[in-house]
């Protein structure tokens, strides 16, 4: 975590922003006090693995039966 005044923040603008694009977390202060904090947008959305559900899912065994309820359909 990187910490700066103000003022200091107004000139080394573009590299506190690439900082944060890296990960790195900026607090900036004035008068002494925190007073903004920059972080990286992280992506909202995760790329999809392929096989990451395995496991997690279980099908009956009489999964494509016909269905009692049904029989005066079929």
């Amino acid at each position: 975590m990187t910490q700066i005044e103000l003022q200091e923040a107004e000139k080394q603008f573009m590299k506190l922003v690439e900082m944060a694009a890296n990960g790195e977390e900026i607090i900036i202060y004035k008068n002494e006090r925190p007073f903004v904090k920059l972080l990286p947008i992280t992506p909202s959305i995760q790329k999809r693995e392929f096989g990451s559900a395995k496991g997690l899912i279980q099908m009956a065994d009489d999964f494509d039966e016909p269905l009692a309820d049904f029989e005066e359909y079929m």
